[in-house]
């Protein structure tokens, strides 16, 4: 359906219009000047010249999008993101390798059972005897095979040993934990600084 143009005024009803407009007064002739300052401030202000633009590079002003919350961090993020409890100074110089652990434990071959029987041992044991800085070795854990649809992850004792060390009964001997240098075992071992005994 096409829609038909409008006729226009005849001569005789501009007329008309024209008389009706003259002799019209408004309403409110104060609201006339705050009309005609509304429609000025809606004008796009002139464009200014080419040598007063600012230098353009593209994604300057892009704005970076959040980084996602990961569901399933890795064992270094949790450890790197733990607060420091202990010297700043002193945690440097652990992560570095320069302070020697004063014992160590190495539990490569054990079950998880035994393992952890023997890290309550000799954490308890070293704290009671003053110890500060101990080291615990777990190995980076060996490929197995893998034939269920869930991957399993590699390291069981590497995995289990941080969250043993952070739940009771060891929590309250343990101040900080952390991923040992490469010269003493690097991702296969762990600083654990203890608290001191009272």
């Amino acid at each position: 359906m096409t829609r038909r143009k409008p006729r226009g005024l005849r001569p005789e009803e501009r007329e008309l219009w024209d008389k009706v407009r003259h002799s019209a007064v408004p309403l409110h002739p104060d609201k006339k000047t705050v009309l005609r300052e509304a429609v000025e401030a809606m004008k796009p202000s002139p464009l200014t010249a080419p040598d007063q633009l600012s230098p353009f590079t593209i994604g300057g002003s892009a704005r970076t999008a959040p980084r996602p919350h990961n569901l399933s961090p890795t064992l270094q993020d949790r450890l790197s993101r733990a607060p420091l409890q202990m010297d700043r100074k002193k945690y440097g110089l652990m992560k570095r390798g320069n302070l020697s652990p004063e014992r160590r434990i190495d539990l490569h071959g054990m079950t998880i059972a035994g393992a952890h029987l023997s890290l309550l041992r000799f954490i308890e044991e070293a704290h009671a005897d003053g110890a500060r800085l101990v080291l615990v070795i777990t190995g980076k854990g060996r490929e197995g095979n893998d034939s269920g649809p869930i991957p399993a992850r590699r390291g069981i004792l590497k995995r289990q040993v941080p969250h043993w060390l952070n739940s009771m009964p060891l929590k309250p001997l343990v101040l900080q934990v952390a991923e040992a240098h490469l010269k003493h075992g690097g991702s296969g071992a762990y600083y654990v600084y203890l608290r001191r005994t009272r």
